[in-house]
This record gives structure tokens, sequence and C-alpha cells, in this order.
């Protein structure tokens, strides 16, 4: 007679009823404080689509600006193939300023691909998901998750601030991902719970309570069982984590520029793009940066558009 598989060893210093009540206190918090966010769905799985689009325009990108722009994008654009009929820089243009523009055209790709490739479907298989234009370990494993329902270990900021803290007292996870760290993740999947429900439980719990700069720990679920909590917040160790600059980077004057070619209604003359930004050496190399990547076109009369 065969039986079930066991599920992971719970983490080191942890007891299996530990573990279990803290899967049953952050779902429970969740199911009675998830947002009610566009690309989620209270019935069943989300369009997988949906997700796609939601993963790509939130890296880096809070929820309250992604937003607008991605209800806009999936009234315009509903399907995969809807998008790889139009051109690129129509997707340039409908990313608006969210930021990292490139990531419209990678979206614009894989829109492309999924049409050529996968019949307008997008892919189920965490495989294919990887060999999709602009798609890394967390965005198909997010995708096959939360649209597909599979088990797979989802490990964005929020996620492994909420395990670290809870699990280790750190107050803070390494900057990238360790071995060690994707091992103490997957040895938290529940077993009894929809593996798409906790990294959407876990991933809303470090948006809107286990905060970085504030928690509000009073209100966490699971303020119980957490190291760091309980340590008293012990500060950070290591090398101080500092907040990316903005104002006179090259993003700024690159955002200028691209603002300038995306609210444009046609060509927009040289003099135009040099208004928006003073310094001629920074503004130079970051349109010849814009060129390079594709986001913009020069035209044989010396006007450009995205």
């Amino acid at each position: 007679m065969s039986s079930a598989a066991p599920g992971p060893a719970p983490p080191p210093g942890s007891s299996v009823a530990r573990v279990a009540r803290i899967h049953e206190d952050i779902v429970g918090w969740f199911d009675a404080a998830a947002r009610d966010l566009p690309w989620r769905s209270s019935a069943g799985l989300p369009d997988p689509w949906a997700v796609l689009v939601s993963e790509l325009m939130l890296q880096q990108t809070p929820v309250a600006r992604v937003r607008p722009v991605f209800e806009e994008w999936v009234q315009r654009w509903p399907t995969p193939s809807d998008l790889a009929a139009e051109p690129a820089s129509e997707a340039v243009r409908a990313w608006g300023r969210l930021g990292y523009p490139r990531r419209a055209q990678r979206l614009h790709a894989a829109a492309v691909a999924i049409t050529e490739e996968h019949g307008g479907q997008v892919p189920d298989d965490h495989a294919m998901l990887l060999d999709l234009p602009g798609v890394g370990e967390y965005t198909a494993a997010a995708v096959a998750s939360f649209a597909f329902g599979q088990r797979h270990v989802v490990l964005d900021t929020n996620v492994r601030r909420v395990l670290v803290r809870v699990l280790h007292g750190d107050a803070f996870p390494a900057p990238s991902v360790t071995t060690a760290e994707r091992r103490l993740a997957a040895s938290m999947l529940p077993a009894d719970v929809a593996p798409h429900r906790w990294a959407a439980a876990t991933m809303e719990l470090g948006a809107l309570v286990c905060t970085a700069r504030s928690p509000r720990c009073d209100e966490c679920p699971v303020s119980w069982a957490c190291r760091w909590h309980l340590a008293g917040h012990p500060a950070h160790e290591g090398p101080p984590r500092r907040a990316q600059a903005w104002a006179g980077t090259d993003r700024q004057c690159r955002g200028r520029l691209m603002a300038v070619l995306r609210d444009a209604e046609g060509h927009v003359p040289k003099t135009t793009l040099d208004a928006v930004w003073e310094d001629e050496t920074q503004r130079e190399r970051c349109l010849d940066s814009l060129l390079d990547d594709g986001l913009a076109t020069v035209h044989d009369d010396g006007t450009f558009s995205l």
C-alpha cells in the first residue's frame, strides 16, 4: 500500500506544531486582511496572463503606482496575442511612468514568444516560463504558483523579510537569495494549505505589516513566534542598507527624456529633448543609452520617437 510522500522537514529549531500554527495564523490573517487587487481572483485561480503582467510591473514598483497602469493594460491587451500584434513602442508608451521601461519591451517580447511558441497561452511549465524573455526564477515561480496552483518557492523581498525575521531573528535578509535561504523557504511550504495561498499570505504580511522601515508588530499574527520581535528588534548587522538615489541620476534624466517621447503624438525635435535636462554631457549619454536599449529611435531628419 503506497503512502503520500512526506513534506519537507520543519526549519531547524522549529517543531512541526509550531510551524503548523505559523501557517494557520498567517493564512488566517490573509483571509481577513488581503487587499482586493485586480490581478487576484476571489474564486479559483487568476488569469495567467494577468499574473505575468502584474509580476513584471510590480518589480521595484509599488502597488499603488502599478494598479491603474495594469488595469488599462489588460483592458487594452487582454491576451498575449493582443499585445504581440502591436509594436513594442506601444507597450513602452502604455508603460507610462512605472520606471524601468525595458520591462515593457520584455513583456512585449514575452507576449510574442507566447503567441508564436505556445499558441497564445501562458505556459504552465516552470521551465517553459523561464525560457520567456524577461522571466527569471522569481517570476517563473510566481506565475506557476499563483496562476496554476503549483508548489514552488516564491521569494520576493517581502516574503524574504518575513521569513528571516520570524525564523532567524534577523532584521533583513542577505542582499541576494542564498541556497540556504531557498532551502529554508522550501521547508516552510505547507502540506495542508494551497502553496499559492501561503505565498500570497506571506507576501501580503511583508507588504502591510512586517515592513522594512516601520513594522507594526502589534498587528502581526505571528509576533508570538517571531524571533526578531521577541529579541527586541536587534539592529541589522553588516553593511548599511543604502536607499537608492534619484535626483540628478541617469535614471532621472532617462525618465525625463522618455516622458517627452511617450507623451508626444509624433516625432520629437532634438531641441525639445534638450530643454528637459540642463547637463548636456549627461543628457547626451542618457539619450544614447535609450537608443542602445531600443527604447528610442532616431529618424533621418534628426527627430526622435519611441
